[in-house]
Formats: structure tokens, C-alpha cells, sequence
């Protein structure tokens, strides 16, 4: 089990963020395939869930996330903390093909990772917005006061089926078709990014995971949860934890990360900066 935790106040005027994340392999997996990462230099959150036999899967997903990082991180040195939310989009799609590239060759020079693949969910943060993207089914979630909103919708056979009234939510609870994905990095020479901007106000809680957490826990008590009135590493202990008690039947992970009041606001109402 892996748990970290960071803050950062950015520039004058947007937003302060914190950020907690956690994996665990959960209860019935002998090896964690997911990867995790934030950088709050960046404002950038990675989670890759990795798929494929021998240790592909975890090869997978820790490409994906390594080689985003760095390929944003080189642009943004370039572009600057002011760059447009388009600019972003076509540099997370940038990297996104990097690393499909990268991992899909990889897999054909090593027989051993052969078909290897990951999901994939990020988020860039701005200082009054944020980017989510998603490949796969690893999700987005967003707590506003008292309502938790799923942002991402999963590219996977059963929403299809769900999508097409082919199957109802109570019978999609019992497919055996949970974990067929429709879309993922390293299986095909492209694959498309899908990419939402949303805005942010101060208190909002973000909420990346791998279906590890989403399959476990039923969207009710990952509100009550996410509710509780503790620091995000707390949460993010808990939330894992939960998805363990539940059956922690595949690898288990989280990154979290909340907005606080803007540094310009905080000045005003303290007179002087601060943190919390």
C-alpha cells in the first residue's frame, strides 16, 4: 500500500489545491497493476489500471503514467501556466499518443508483454478550471457541496449495452461483462483522449480512481465518505479500506484532490497570505 500526500498554493489568485492518493492491491490480487501520480507543479493527476499477462499489466500502466508526466511537463516548461484550455487538450493528446505508441511497440518486441494495455483517467488543473480525460473505464468524480456527479462515462461493453437499453442497471450489476473495456491505451494504433473542461469553485473535491474502488463501492457511500469532515489522506484510507471490506476483488486506487480559497482570497480575509 502506497499513500501520499501534498499541497500547493499556485499563483496569486487561483486556487489552492491539495492532493492525497493511495493504491492497494486489494484482497484477492497477488500484484498491483495500477499506477498513480500527481504533481502538483503540473497540476497534473495521473491513474492507469493495467491490463495483460506476466507483469504486463503493471509495465503498462506505469509507462502510461511516466510518460505523460514528463511529455506535459516538457510542454508546459514551454508554454506556460497561462496556456489556453485548447493548447492543453492538443498537449494531453500529445502525450496520450506518445505513450500508445510506446506501450503498443513495447508489446511487440516482448512477447511476455504481448497485448498488454491500461486505462487511463487525468485531470489538469487550472486556476478556475479543470480538464478530466479518460480512456477506459477509471473514472472521474466530483463533490460540490452535497452532490457527487460522475464526470467520466466509461468506454466499456456494458455501458454500451446500458447505453442502448439493451440491458437495465440491474441486470448490468450482474454481467459477467463488468471488465470488458472498449477503449484502451497500447491495443491500437490511435486512441482518442475524450476530454471534458469543467469549472471549479473553492471546496470542490476531485475524485480519480480504478474501477478496483467503483466496482466495490456503490456510489452512495463513496458520498458519505468523500462527505466526512476529515483530511484527504483520511479519505482516501477509508475509501480503500472500504473497497477492501467489500471484497477487494481487484487493485484498489485513488487520488484525491480538493480546492481551497484562492491565495488572493485568503489575503483579503486574513490580511496577510496564509494556509490552511
Amino acid at each position: 500500500m502506497a499513500n501520499l500526500g501534498a499541497s500547493v498554493s499556485p499563483d496569486t489568485g487561483s486556487l489552492a489545491w491539495d492532493f492525497a492518493a493511495l493504491t492497494d492491491p486489494g484482497r484477492v490480487r497477488a500484484n498491483n497493476e495500477d499506477t498513480i501520480a500527481y504533481d502538483p507543479g503540473l497540476g497534473l493527476v495521473l491513474l492507469a489500471d493495467g491490463m495483460g499477462g506476466y507483469n504486463g499489466g503493471e509495465v503498462a500502466s506505469g509507462m502510461a503514467v511516466a510518460l505523460l508526466q514528463a511529455s506535459f511537463g516538457r510542454w508546459l516548461a514551454h508554454a506556460g501556466p497561462s496556456a489556453n484550455p485548447r493548447a492543453v487538450r492538443r498537449a494531453l493528446q500529445a502525450g496520450t499518443d506518445e505513450a500508445n505508441t510506446a506501450i503498443l511497440e513495447a508489446g511487440v518486441a516482448n512477447l511476455q508483454l504481448q497485448g498488454m494495455g491500461t486505462t487511463l483517467v487525468l485531470a489538469a488543473f487550472g486556476p478556475r478550471r479543470v480538464i478530466v480525460g479518460h480512456i477506459g473505464d477509471s473514472r472521474c468524480y466530483r463533490l460540490r457541496e452535497d452532490k457527487l456527479e460522475l464526470l467520466t462515462r466509461d468506454h466499456s461493453l456494458l455501458q454500451e449495452q446500458l447505453d442502448a437499453g439493451a440491458i437495465t442497471p440491474e441486470q448490468a450489476s450482474l454481467s459477467p461483462h463488468r471488465n470488458l473495456v472498449t477503449r484502451a491505451l497500447g491495443i491500437e494504433r490511435h486512441v482518442e483522449l475524450e476530454m471534458h473542461e469543467h469549472n471549479v469553485k473553492a471546496g470542490d473535491v476531485f475524485l480519480l480512481c480504478s474501477d478496483g474502488l467503483s466496482e466495490m463501492v456503490p456510489d452512495g457511500q463513496l458520498f458519505t465518505i468523500l462527505l466526512q469532515q476529515t483530511g484527504l489522506s483520511e479519505k482516501a484510507t477509508l475509501l480503500v479500506a472500504t473497497a477492501n471490506e467489500n471484497g477487494g476483488k481487484d487493485n484498489i486506487s485513488v487520488v484525491l484532490a480538493r480546492a481551497g480559497s484562492s491565495s488572493s482570497d485568503a489575503a483579503q480575509a486574513s490580511g496577510s497570505p496564509g494556509s490552511d
